[in-house]
């Protein structure tokens, strides 16, 4: 069964990936501005004073604008750096745009390097999703660092997806790791899915 399961989820990322690249630049920079805008719109609501995001790839919903504004409001951001171990150490971000490459490729800060557990104490939670369903079940791309992070928080704060709209699906394969997510930011919404987390 869980080879079904895994099979199903490499064929629907493979799928998602192929999509996300035949996205233009123009449409990635409105995608990207439109989600900046539902992103700080959440962190009011919620008076988010503390939180965690992640620094976009090329292909990914644009974070990096949104990251910079928080910052320069006052909003202390975690970002994640990704270790051999499959935990994700912090930085917190600051707003002079210097990026590194991490393992696998990925954008990642340059700052002072802080533990896994510097993440508990984040009001708000945005973290990257290859597709949400509408439970609120969340398929990362297989590494399963958030799952692994989420999961293993004691009091976890509400937790976002940044996806593009044609990303939230009706129902996702599903394995025992796998965390929900509190709702989705898309270029167009801001939708809650699942209210409680386990």
């Amino acid at each position: 069964m869980s080879n079904d399961v895994e099979h199903a989820k490499r064929a629907l990322r493979a799928e998602l990936r192929k999509r996300r690249q035949l996205l233009s630049a123009a449409q990635r920079e409105s995608a990207a501005s439109a989600i900046g805008q539902r992103l700080d719109d959440l962190v009011d609501s919620l008076g988010a004073r503390s939180i965690s995001c992640f620094l976009s790839t090329t292909t990914e919903p644009g974070t990096r604008d949104f990251v910079t504004r928080a910052v320069r409001r006052g909003i202390r951001v975690l970002l994640p750096i990704t270790r051999t171990d499959g935990l994700l150490d912090w930085a917190i971000a600051d707003d002079d745009d210097e990026v590194a490459e991490g393992l696998f490729g990925l954008p990642e800060p340059t700052g002072e390097v802080l533990s896994p557990m510097a993440v508990n104490d984040v009001d708000l939670m945005i973290i990257p999703a290859a597709a949400v369903d509408r439970s609120g079940m969340r398929m990362g791309w297989g590494r399963g660092y958030f799952d692994k992070t989420i999961g293993s928080m004691e009091k976890c704060p509400p937790v976002y997806a940044v996806i593009y709209d044609s990303e939230i699906l009706d129902s996702l394969p599903r394995e025992i790791h796998d965390q929900p997510v509190t709702g989705v930011v898309t270029p167009t919404q801001t939708l809650i899915l699942s209210q409680t987390r386990r």
